[in-house]
C-alpha cells in the first residue's frame, strides 16, 4: 500500500501547489507592488488623457403648412419626408461635411492642419467622429422617420455648437439648392413659353400670309372671270346691234318698196287705193292682231332714225344691266378690306388663339415671389447641448483593466522568479 505508484505523484503535486502558492505568498509585495504599479499607470492615463464628449441633434418631418407655399406655386412637389431625406443626405454628405469644416475652422481648434497636414487630412479624423442617425431599417415600420448627427469629440471642441452649425448650415443649402432648382424651373417653362410664342407666330404669319395669297388668287381668279364675262358680254352686245343694223336695212328696203315713209299697219296698208279717211269724215281705225307686225311697217324714217342712231352709238354698255353689275364687281376687288386689314395689324400675338393663356402663365411665372429662404424643411426635435461626462475615456474599466493587468504581470514575474530560483537550487 505504501509503494502504490499513484498516490505518490498526487501527493506530489499537491506538494507542488502548495509550494508554488506559498512561493507566490512570500512574493506578495512583489505582486503587490506590480500591481499598485500598473494601477497608477491605469490610473493616470485615464487622468491624463484627453476626454471625449458625445453630442447629437436629432431632426423630425416639417409639417405640410411649412411647405404649401413651395407646393401650392405647382412648380415644385415636396412633401415633408422628401424634405427630411432632402437634409439626411445632407447631413450625410462628405462635401458639405468639408465645406462647413472649411468655413469655420475656428470652431474645431486642435483639429486644424498642423505639421504639413492638408484641410483633407484633418477633415478625415473630424469626418470620422460623425456619425448620421437613422432609424434601424428592422424596426422602422411602426417607428416615427427621423435624422440625427452624433459626433465624438475632444474637450477642446466646441462639439454642441459644431453639431448645430452643421445642421443650420445643411439646411440652408438645401433652401439654397431647393430654390436654385424652382429658378431653373421657371426659366426652363420662361424659354419654353418663348419657344411655344415664336412657333405660334411663326404659324400664324404663315396662316396670315397664306390667307392674303388665297384672298388674293381668289380675287384675281374672279376679276378674269368678270374681265372675260364683260368682255363677252359686250361682243355679244355689239353683235346684237350689228344684227339690228341688218333687220333695219332690210326693213328700210322693204318699207320703200311698199312706200312706207310713216309708221302703218297691216290693214291701212290695204285701203292705200280708198278715198282719204278725211273724204268721209272723222273716222278712228283700231285694228287687232295677235301676230307681231313685220319691222317695215315702221316706216323709212323711223327705220332710217334708228339705225343711224345705232351707227352713231359709242358703246351698248347702257343696253345691259349686267355689264353695270360686272364694273360695280371690279370696282370693288380693286381694294380687298380683310386683305387690308391683315397688313395692317401691329400687335398680331392679341390674334393667336392661346396668347392670353400663354400671356398669364409668363406673367404668373415672371412674378412669382417665393420666400424660401425661411423655408422650413425639418423640425429641429433636439438640439445639441453639452453632456454631463465623457463617454472616453471609461476611467472605471481602465482602473479594473489596469487592477487584473496588474495581478497577472505580478503573478507572471513572480512564477518567473520561482523558476529562475529552482533552476539554480538544482545547479
Amino acid at each position: 500500500m505504501l509503494n502504490n505508484p499513484t498516490v505518490s505523484p498526487r501527493r506530489d503535486d499537491e506538494i507542488d501547489i502548495v509550494e508554488l502558492i506559498r512561493a507566490l505568498w512570500q512574493r506578495k509585495f512583489l505582486i503587490a507592488g506590480i500591481t499598485f504599479a500598473a494601477t497608477l499607470i491605469a490610473l493616470a492615463y485615464a487622468l491624463m488623457a484627453t476626454p471625449y464628449y458625445q453630442t447629437q441633434t436629432t431632426l423630425r418631418p416639417a409639417s405640410a403648412k411649412d411647405l404649401d407655399e413651395l407646393n401650392s406655386s405647382g412648380l415644385y412637389k415636396l412633401s415633408p419626408e422628401e424634405a427630411l431625406k432632402r437634409v439626411g443626405a445632407g447631413i450625410d454628405s462628405y462635401e458639405y461635411r468639408l465645406e462647413f469644416f472649411r468655413k469655420n475652422q475656428e470652431l474645431f481648434d486642435s483639429e486644424t492642419p498642423q505639421g504639413g497636414a492638408t484641410l483633407e487630412q484633418a477633415f478625415s479624423r473630424v469626418n470620422e467622429d460623425m456619425k448620421t442617425l437613422r432609424p434601424d431599417p428592422k424596426r422602422s415600420e411602426g417607428s416615427f422617420p427621423f435624422v440625427g448627427l452624433s459626433y465624438i469629440y475632444p474637450a477642446n471642441i466646441k462639439g454642441p455648437e459644431i453639431t448645430n452649425g452643421l445642421i443650420e448650415y445643411v439646411i440652408g443649402r438645401e433652401r439654397v439648392a431647393i430654390a436654385q432648382d424652382v429658378e431653373v424651373i421657371v426659366q426652363n417653362r420662361l424659354t419654353k413659353l418663348e419657344q411655344t410664342m415664336a412657333a405660334e407666330r411663326s404659324s400664324y404669319q404663315a396662316s396670315k400670309e397664306a390667307r392674303i395669297a388665297a384672298l388674293t388668287e381668289a380675287d384675281d381668279l374672279k376679276r378674269a372671270k368678270l374681265n372675260d364675262e364683260l368682255k363677252a358680254l359686250r361682243k355679244q352686245l355689239r353683235t346684237r346691234r350689228e344684227d339690228r343694223i341688218a333687220q333695219l336695212n332690210e326693213a328700210i328696203l322693204i318699207a320703200r318698196s311698199l312706200n312706207i315713209v310713216r309708221p302703218a299697219t297691216p290693214s291701212s296698208l290695204g285701203n292705200a287705193g280708198q278715198p282719204a279717211a278725211g273724204s268721209q269724215g272723222n273716222v278712228i281705225r283700231t285694228e287687232v292682231n295677235n301676230q307681231q307686225i313685220p319691222l317695215y311697217f315702221m316706216g323709212t324714217d323711223a327705220l332710217e332714225a334708228e339705225k343711224a342712231a345705232l351707227q352713231k352709238r359709242g358703246s351698248d354698255d347702257f343696253t345691259e344691266p349686267r355689264v353695270g353689275q360686272i364694273e360695280k364687281e371690279l370696282q370693288l376687288l380693286n381694294q380687298n378690306r380683310e386683305i387690308e386689314q391683315l397688313k395692317q395689324r401691329d400687335e398680331e400675338d392679341l390674334f393667336i388663339g392661346a396668347y392670353a393663356d400663354w400671356h398669364k402663365e409668363a406673367a404668373k411665372l415672371k412674378n412669382l415671389n417665393l420666400n424660401l429662404a425661411n423655408l422650413n424643411l425639418v423640425n429641429i426635435d433636439q438640439y445639441a447641448g453639452a453632456p454631463y461626462s465623457p463617454v472616453k475615456p471609461k476611467k472605471a474599466l481602465i482602473l479594473a483593466a489596469g487592477l487584473v493587468l496588474g495581478v497577472m504581470l505580478g503573478v507572471f514575474v513572480a512564477l518567473v522568479r520561482i523558476l529562475v530560483s529552482s533552476s539554480s537550487r538544482k545547479n
